[in-house]
């Protein structure tokens, strides 16, 4: 399951608007409400499994 589809089926209730923005630079970057969730720039790494849902998780108080 994509990203974006574990976010929809979790939170569809919350989330007004999903942007998805093409990068070909290795950019992965996860924002809600203006702040950064998760930068794969930043970290240096891809996300695990379930990390960036958690990130979101903690957001919205669950």
């Amino acid at each position: 399951m994509s990203l974006a589809e574990e976010l929809l089926k979790n939170y569809e209730h919350l989330i007004e608007t999903l942007v998805l923005v093409p990068s070909d630079s290795g950019k992965f970057e996860v924002t809600a409400n203006g702040q950064l969730l998760y930068s794969k720039l930043s970290t240096h790494r891809h996300a695990e499994s379930g990390e960036v849902l958690g990130l979101v998780r903690k957001l919205v108080g669950e």
